[in-house]
Parts: C-alpha cells; sequence; structure tokens
C-alpha cells in the first residue's frame, strides 16, 4: 500500500496571509486538524493545525463560539504560527513509510508532493483507517479460509462413502 491508496487528495490550503480565524473555520467547515499552507506563487511553505491554532491563542481547548482574543484570533496570519518548510512525502512511497516519518518526527501529517506540485496530504488518521480496513480484509480472508478448510473437511467423508 502506498502513500496515494490512503492520501486526501486535492487538500484544502490557505494562503500565508489569511487569519488565524480563516485557519480555524476552514478546518471547523471541512472537518480536519491541518492545512497546508501555500504562497502567492501556489508553492507549498508550510503547515498550521488545531493545535497550533490553540498554543497561538493561549488556549488549550478553542470554543467555537467565542475565542479568548478576538482581536488576535482576526489580525494574526497563518505564516506567524505555521510549521514551515514541512517533511513531505512522495505519492508512491510506501505508507509504511508515511507512518515512519510521522512517529520519528511527532508529526500529525505530511504534505504529498509530486515534484513541485502539492498532490495531497496524509494524516494520522488516514493511517489508522488505512490499517483498520487492512485488519478488517486480513479477517474476511482467514475467515474465508477457515470456511473452505471446514467445507473440505465435511465434504471429505462423503467421498470417501462412494
Amino acid at each position: 500500500m502506498n502513500v496515494v491508496d490512503i492520501m486526501t487528495a486535492s487538500p484544502v490550503t490557505i494562503r500565508l496571509e489569511r487569519t488565524l480565524r480563516e485557519a480555524l473555520e476552514l478546518m471547523e467547515k471541512h472537518s480536519f486538524k491541518h492545512l497546508p499552507v501555500m504562497s502567492a506563487g501556489g508553492h507549498l511553505v508550510g503547515v498550521i493545525s488545531d493545535r497550533d491554532c490553540r498554543h497561538a491563542l493561549n488556549s488549550p481547548f478553542i470554543m467555537r463560539a467565542k475565542w479568548q482574543d478576538e482581536a488576535l484570533i482576526n489580525t494574526l496570519q497563518v505564516r506567524a504560527v505555521m510549521t514551515a518548510a514541512p517533511i513531505i512525502i512522495e505519492p508512491n512511497a510506501p505508507a509504511a513509510e508515511a507512518a515512519r516519518l510521522m512517529l520519528t518526527h511527532r508529526i500529525g501529517c505530511l504534505p504529498v508532493m509530486r515534484s513541485e506540485t502539492l498532490i495531497g496530504i496524509v494524516t494520522r488518521s488516514d493511517i489508522l483507517v488505512a490499517f483498520m480496513n487492512m485488519q478488517r480484509r486480513y479477517e474476511a480472508i482467514a475467515a474465508h479460509r477457515h470456511g473452505t478448510a471446514e467445507m473440505a473437511a465435511v465434504a471429505e467423508p462423503k467421498l470417501h462413502q462412494k
């Protein structure tokens, strides 16, 4: 299984000059926790997470109805809070390599790049979903093999009776 098989293609992105409010609203609207950050020229320059935003606002829990500091959330730009020059991965890399990179560097996502172009994002959640899907497939194969073996054992005495 490769990164391209589990990534989110064409991720929602945000520009450097946007505010934390805009970043948080995008994350809430689309139900995710990471946004690739793009320059005006369309190049990947960073990643911002919901955790980055919470830390910038000195709040471990951002309440959607009223954020701690309205002026700060409306004026602080993504560029001030993002992780610059993020670790990236290629689409044909093994998914296990993505998991290893995330664990080693203690990060929650990897932008997926084909040459200079952002084509996707792979997150911890994507890795976990892939693991669960593989587990289900494994269990289905094991059940099928077990069922086939039982059918052969039941059919075997009938063959000997003839």
